[in-house]
């Protein structure tokens, strides 16, 4: 098993769609290009940032195809179901259109004990030859616990590690403290400066590397102990304020927006409060952003 096959940034890709709900492939196809003219080389498609649960089969198809033909060298499918049925069905079509890897979110809207949690992951990774990193979810589904994961990873052979989205370090400490050989990804950008400092982190799928990778992929190419990491961290620790303001990913769409790479669309109303609120921190971004990216990257403009 190579378990250390996936590090580094991965951008959390949104999921455009058009103002009737039809998976947008233009705007998607720009989001794309955008990301890999800023450095970006690996892609988080069909993840909480791309609202899984909206995602039918054939939409996971286009979506992937869209990818790809933009020229992204590499994804990761999330294949987020309430059914063992349906996270099959995703794997099949993430194998088709040549995905590189999986994530496994648990099982969504009930709550589950942890044995039922283990044998949905070893039955749903039966399915597939493609590595699987568990996707721990737990604001929006169970949330896995140490040992699950240890013995997860430990006797299933391609089950190669973790996206841990819990905004907890506890799961990947536990494998660095047992010596597991397991990729183990930080999928909540709250703690990933703190996952870098305590070295328990190989990568990150990040929602914010969708808006703004000049930040993230900074983070990443700095040295931990250097004013420049902490130069570029409270940066992200200021974005992530504006960000908490509003639900998964309602910024991230207008902060994209914001970018001039495509257009905020919602599978929900919005209110006019909400609006309102949207105005203000798309004018803070204006502002906020030039300065960022000079401190972030001083070689790249904004767009």
């Amino acid at each position: 098993m190579q378990s250390k096959q996936f590090s580094g940034v991965h951008a959390a890709l949104l999921t455009p769609r058009s103002r009737d709900e039809v998976v947008d492939a233009n705007a998607l196809t720009a989001l794309v290009r955008f990301l890999l003219s800023k450095g970006i080389t690996s892609f988080g498609v069909n993840g909480a940032t791309g609202e899984f649960c909206l995602t039918t089969v054939t939409e996971l198809r286009v979506v992937l195809q869209t990818v790809k033909a933009a020229g992204a060298p590499r994804m990761l499918c999330g294949v987020g179901s309430s059914s063992t049925k349906g996270a099959m069905e995703l794997c099949a079509v993430a194998s088709d259109e040549g995905a590189d890897g999986l994530l496994l979110p648990m099982p969504y809207f009930f709550r589950y004990a942890q044995e039922d949690l283990d044998i949905y992951c070893r039955t749903v990774a039966s399915c597939t030859r493609l590595p699987v990193l568990l996707y721990n979810l737990p604001q929006f589904s169970s949330g896995l616990e140490k040992p699950t994961v240890r013995q997860l990873i430990a006797e299933t052979e391609n089950i190669v590690g973790i996206k841990d989205s819990s905004g907890s370090l506890e799961i990947l400490r536990d494998l660095k403290d047992h010596g597991i050989d397991a990729c183990r990804i930080v999928g909540n950008d709250s703690v990933l400066a703190k996952a870098l400092s305590e070295g328990v982190c190989d990568g990150v799928v990040s929602g914010v590397a969708c808006a703004l990778p000049e930040l993230i992929l900074d983070i990443f190419q700095q040295t931990v102990a250097s004013k420049e990491f902490h130069r570029s961290t409270h940066l992200l620790a200021e974005l992530i304020k504006q960000l908490d303001q509003f639900p998964v990913p309602w910024a991230l769409k207008w902060a994209v927006e914001t970018r001039g790479i495509a257009p905020a669309t919602f599978a929900q109303p919005i209110t006019n409060e909400r609006a309102s609120q949207a105005n203000e921190f798309s004018s803070w971004l204006k502002n906020w952003l030039p300065f960022a990216i000079k401190q972030a990257m001083p070689s790249v403009r904004t767009r």
